[in-house]
């Protein structure tokens, strides 16, 4: 590995993370990097994070419907961290100028209540190992730095991840098929898309499958009391107004934000 050049970008994508403008010293291109690379300037952002304060709460699957793939031009999951405090309870207010091109997606919430390890785990094994399932909206600064948009950005950036509001309710993982399930958006309670929960590669379950699986090649285990977000049904929503925006899950809930200016 480069650690030279992973340490410039860890840099880069860790500042870029706060200000929202990014540093063009680095000549190199995002796709000087690999795979493996990409997610280690990911890891030197997460230790750069938490030495700022923050906590590692768990894990994000990104990219992981056929909307959004055809939205970045990309064609494969990548996985991200989710940090405290930037988990807001249902109702939360935010200043949408303050992310850069600000944008939203509906997610399953996921609350692991049994450390999980091991790959091809069955859909038993994995609806035993959640604890309960809330509605959440994801935000995300929709931002490239390079284009067009590489992988390796997107898994440098944290799945251009920035936050999660987390609605209040609170279901068990018996009561979903995690296929049938609508995913609904609204803004100012107008529906504006759709989708099933099999769109998240065939559903919730196969992300979650597929990040324990990625894990544990790691000798990592996913553990108890993490959150997990597997991944939406539906494209990127731009946020470029007030709005009040609301998500609803089948048989799961809704979740509320309210993005002001």
């Amino acid at each position: 590995m480069n650690n030279k050049l992973i340490e410039k970008f860890a840099e880069n994508f860790f500042n870029a993370y706060y200000s929202g403008c990014w540093n063009n010293e680095i000549q190199n291109p995002i796709s000087d990097l690999s795979v493996q690379e990409s997610y280690a300037v990911q890891n030197r952002v997460t230790k750069k994070r938490i030495a700022r304060g923050e906590r590692a709460i768990g894990y994000k699957v990104g990219c992981t419907s056929y909307a959004i793939q055809s939205q970045f031009g990309l064609n494969e999951p990548i996985y991200g961290r989710l940090f405290w405090p930037h988990i807001f309870n249902d109702g939360k207010e935010l200043n949408w100028k303050r992310y850069a091109n600000c944008a939203i997606e509906p997610e399953m919430v996921l609350k692991i209540g049994k450390d999980l390890e091991g790959e091809n785990l069955s859909d038993k094994i994995l609806i035993n190992a959640i604890e309960y399932i809330s509605p959440g909206i994801e935000i995300h600064n929709f931002k490239f730095w390079y284009m067009p948009p590489k992988l390796q950005e997107l898994i440098c950036s944290n799945g251009i991840h920035t936050g999660l509001v987390v609605g209040g309710s609170k279901s068990s993982p018996d009561s979903l098929s995690f296929e049938s399930e609508w995913f609904k958006v609204y803004k100012d309670d107008k529906i504006i898309t759709k989708a099933k929960a099999s769109e998240i590669m065939g559903g919730p379950l196969h992300s979650l499958r597929w990040l324990t699986g990625k894990l544990t090649k790691q000798n990592k285990i996913l553990r108890t009391g993490s959150f997990v977000i597997p991944g939406s049904p539906v494209e990127l929503i731009n946020i470029s107004e007030d709005t009040k925006l609301t998500i609803f899950i089948e048989k799961v809930g809704k979740a509320i934000a309210y993005f002001k200016s």
